[in-house]
């Protein structure tokens, strides 16, 4: 009886999981439709790691099915397919239209996609919600229209890194369900779509980039979602919008590179939930002393900088404990710092530059208590005053995790003070376009972690210290290379890698953007360039023009093999240039002008490729690309001739008789010469 009753519950538990087999296959087995679709997909690719060959296309690898067997999601990142769907090498234009009306979600990010996108591409786009073409190189205009008739459910939208062009056409506005709208990096201009302001569930809008200009419309307050708006890099001008402090969600604000102007709302203030606002490079203006900034607890990036900002700053700034990147470089703003500062202890990067700031002794001071500081720049702020002495710094010992200093522009008079020594984690150091004297200190060379020296324009004397071609981070060595860490800026550092004050338009977060320099130009530096010079073997930039130098150009310079920059123009310099100098590959800049230089100048190498410009100034150099052509018996090749012709003369002459009268010589004097010198020999020899 027993045995019955297991052999029953038996059968039934086995035609349970059939029947669950059944029932499961019935509802995931995918639609033959749909497999056809796929099938042709994957014949298109020329190179296909996909195993799709089993009936159910439901089960196969980056593929997910509703209940009724319709293809929803087609995910194959990271896969290295090629053909005709995200960071892949796909390539070719899109197809007239998606295979499938069930699909959710397409992305076809990172690849190479090229042309316009189809119109009739959304026709089966019915539920659709996500559409990502980032980081391709689509052209035409952006499908603003997508929600007018296909996808009215889409939450995400990301156009960026393109070829996109033109107008951005209404219809975002129907898109009652966006949430991301991005379009940055692409060529798009005129005005934004009013109806924008209708998609209320917009999270985030990010178009920085492009070439879009008007006003920010008043209606933006209807985006009451909105927590990220970046519109850098564009052409918008205008008023910010008074009540902008209705969008209460808002965190990140990024205006950079516009042409906005008045004065900043105070509503502003009541936007308490910022974490970054970016304003620079714009014409904004007004009192900056006179906001509050005191609610604002989670802030941590104010960048102000390049606008017409007034007062001093902020004291309520102070109250903003989550800070840890100011900048309000060349701006009006005036007064000193003060202590209160000290109470943002997470203060990492500090800009100030090109304001009418006074007092830096009691700046630096001050600001050398910060123990999380990595980034100070005062360049341009306090006009004709004393570098900071080591009388003034006597207790000094602040500044252990500064990364780059800037002191620059600012005609400051005195030497470079010793307390610098003590900025073990120093790399960047500007002080250019001061009126420092004194010559270059040789513990300079000793800080382990300097590559980059800007030292141009000021009065120093002096020769070129031996220990600055010691620097470690520009030898070749076990674990320098280690030791540079891709440390990155709080806010972006704008200017190209050879030139921190220089201002550009492209910004860089990276330190080791900035190449391995030395910058000594415009100075009153004497002597020789040491040959010492060619262990700097990952130096990138060398400017010793405008000096004083003499000597002759050190052979050793060859061995800097990652230089692109040599610039020994205006100086004493004699002799030749050096044939080895050929070996530098990566010169793109090279000026030997305005020396004693000699000889012709090395053909069939690169130094011929730059301009006449480069070797001027040098009477007695000839050769392309100068017009001074080379005489016969003039340089290298005379040189050499004259040396062959010496070597031939030597072989020539009569040996046999020259050392025979050598020999006579030496034998007469042999014994005359005791006979001279010694009175007994010579009586006795008579």
């Amino acid at each position: 009886m027993l045995v019955q009753a297991y052999n029953l519950m038996a059968h039934v538990f086995l035609l349970f999981l059939l029947f669950s087999y059944i029932i499961s296959t019935h509802i995931h087995a995918c639609k033959q439709t749909e497999r056809s679709s796929l099938l042709s997909f994957a014949s298109t690719l020329s190179s296909s790691p996909l195993n799709w060959t089993s009936i159910d296309c439901c089960r196969w690898k980056g593929i997910t099915c509703d209940q009724d067997g319709w293809v929803t999601h087609l995910l194959l990142p990271s896969e290295g397919l090629k053909g005709d769907l995200s960071y892949n090498r796909l390539s070719g234009e899109l197809p007239l239209s998606l295979p499938s009306s069930s699909i959710r979600t397409v992305d076809l990010s990172s690849n190479h996609f090229y042309g316009a996108i189809p119109s009739s591409f959304f026709q089966q786009a019915s539920n659709l919600t996500s559409f990502n073409v980032n980081n391709n190189t689509f052209t035409g205009y952006v499908p603003s229209s997508i929600c007018l008739h296909y996808s009215p459910s889409l939450r995400l939208l990301d156009f960026s890194s393109n070829l996109f062009n033109g107008y951005l056409a209404p219809g975002l506005g129907k898109c009652s369900e966006l949430q991301v709208f991005r379009a940055s990096h692409n060529n798009l201009s005129g005005l934004l779509p009013e109806d924008i302001y209708n998609a209320t569930k917009l999270e985030e809008i990010a178009l920085p980039f492009n070439s879009l200009h008007g006003a920010i419309s008043d209606k933006i307050v209807n985006l009451t979602n909105l927590a990220i708006l970046d519109l850098s890099f564009n052409h918008f001008g205008g008023e910010l919008p008074l009540n902008l402090g209705k969008l209460s969600k808002l965190k990140f604000v990024t205006f950079d590179f516009n042409n906005l102007e008045g004065a900043l709302p105070p509503s502003l203030m009541n936007c308490t939930n910022l974490v970054e606002l970016r304003l620079g490079n714009n014409n904004l203006e007004g009192d900056i002393s006179m906001l509050d900034f005191s609610r604002l607890s989670q802030l941590t990036k104010l960048d102000l900088r390049l606008n017409n900002f007034t007062g001093t700053i902020p004291v309520s700034l102070y109250s903003c404990r989550s800070l840890k990147a100011i900048r309000f470089a060349k701006n009006h703003l005036e007064g000193q710092i003060q202590a209160e500062i000290l109470s943002l202890k997470s203060l990492s990067f500090l800009s100030l530059g090109g304001n009418r700031f006074t007092n830096l002794t009691w700046a630096v001071k001050i600001l050398m208590s910060f123990k999380s500081l990595h980034t100070l720049s005062l360049a341009g702020c306090y006009e004709g005053e004393g570098m900071p002495s080591d009388d003034d710094m006597v207790d000094f010992d602040g500044f252990q995790n500064l990364r780059l200093l800037n002191l620059a522009g600012s005609d400051l008079n005195g030497q470079i003070p010793l307390w610098l020594s003590k900025l073990k984690n120093l790399e960047l150091l500007e002080l250019g376009f001061n009126q420092i004297t004194g010559p270059i200190p040789s513990w300079l060379g000793t800080l382990p972690r300097l590559f980059y020296i800007n030292l141009s324009n000021n009065r120093i004397s002096g020769e070129f210290p031996k220990t600055l071609c010691r620097l470690p981070r520009l030898l070749y060595g076990p674990n320098i290379a280690s030791q540079a860490d891709q440390y990155e800026f709080e806010l972006p550092i704008y200017g190209r890698s050879s030139s921190i004050i220089t201002t550009q338009t492209f910004p860089t977060h990276i330190l080791d953007f900035f190449a391995p320099t030395i910058v000594l130009s415009k100075n009153n530096i004497v002597g020789d360039i040491p040959t010492e010079i060619g262990q700097l073997q990952l130096l990138q930039e060398l400017d010793l023009d405008s000096n004083n130098f003499s000597g002759v150009i050190p052979d050793q310079l060859s061995n800097l093999k990652n230089l692109e920059v040599l610039n020994l123009s205006m100086n004493l310099l004699s002799g030749i240039i050096p044939s080895s100098l050929a070996s530098l590959n990566f010169l793109k800049e090279f000026n030997v002008s305005y020396n004693n230089l000699e000889g012709s100048i090395p053909t069939g190498t690169q130094l011929q490729s730059f301009e006449a410009s480069a070797f001027e100034g040098n009477p007695k150099l000839c050769g392309a690309p100068l017009l001074n052509k080379c005489e016969p018996n003039k340089g290298i090749d005379a040189d050499n001739k004259n040396n062959k012709d010496v070597h031939n003369w030597l072989h020539q002459l009569p040996w046999f008789y020259i050392f025979a009268a050598l020999g006579f010589i030496v034998g007469f004097w042999g014994v005359c010469g005791f006979l001279v010198i010694n009175k007994t020999w010579r009586y006795a020899y008579f």
